[in-house]
């Protein structure tokens, strides 16, 4: 097993006033050759958006685009005829393909809104643009590892264009999990959303990312109440 370990306080910070934005991996204004992907995984930002403000309408092809709202409203629209509001809960994927525009803006003027950016590069290029959105309940996560991400639409969860499969889960402290990958040749990338955990024998703190590669499995131990995310992803990048 080889891993990489990135502490919540190395990432990348932009502070645009309306936009609060952690980089585990270079975008934007941010670069870090050391830090330009994990495999097919592109992008994960921690984004916090104020009151009543957002990303206005921008295009993106060929990438694989998934938002995990964390708290509050956020509200989409696309080219695609797409007009909804994610909250917590839900999850979201677009495969932007040949060409897709969205906007996506906090929906409260009071509120801030938080949510997971998560990026990755798609298995095939040039496909048609594809929507998809699921909403999960308490229930869903609590206890268990649930599939949020996958390939197929025949699967649980939003489907996006790569073999790769997100998983979502709260375990109370001093209770183990063993993640078992899906796919020969993948890695897992686990980012700790709140707690304290051991992850294959790291201890993990809020927000901190670990990615794994060259294993069949991953083992999680927590120390408290934790939420993570476990985003299983190709280690070799398309062309």
């Amino acid at each position: 097993m080889h891993s990489v370990l990135h502490k919540a306080g190395s990432r990348g910070l932009a502070d645009h006033g309306w936009l609060t934005s952690y980089h585990s991996f270079s975008f934007a204004q941010y670069y870090n050759p050391e830090r330009m992907h994990f495999g097919a995984l592109r992008v994960l930002n921690d984004d916090l958006v104020a009151p009543g403000r957002g990303f206005g309408k921008h295009p993106h092809d060929n990438m694989e685009i998934i938002s995990i709202p964390l708290s509050g409203d956020l509200r989409h629209e696309d080219s695609m005829g797409n007009t909804t509001i994610i909250r917590e809960g839900d999850v979201q994927a677009m495969s932007a393909g040949t060409g897709v525009a969205h906007s996506e803006k906090n929906d409260s003027t009071i509120a801030p809104v938080e949510f997971l950016q998560i990026w990755v590069f798609p298995k095939q290029r040039n496909i048609a643009p594809a929507y998809s959105q699921i909403t999960l309940t308490p229930e869903d996560t609590s206890g268990q590892l649930s599939q949020i991400v996958s390939p197929s639409a025949d699967e649980a969860g939003v489907t996006i264009n790569q073999d790769a499969w997100f998983h979502l889960g709260n375990l109370s402290a001093g209770t183990t999990q063993d993640y078992h990958l899906r796919k020969a040749g993948n890695g897992v990338y686990a980012f700790l959303l709140e707690g304290d955990a051991t992850v294959a024998g790291q201890e993990l703190n809020k927000r901190d990312g670990l990615g794994l590669w060259e294993t069949d499995s991953v083992s999680i131990a927590a120390t408290t109440d934790v939420r993570i995310l476990l985003m299983e992803v190709p280690m070799e990048i398309p062309r």
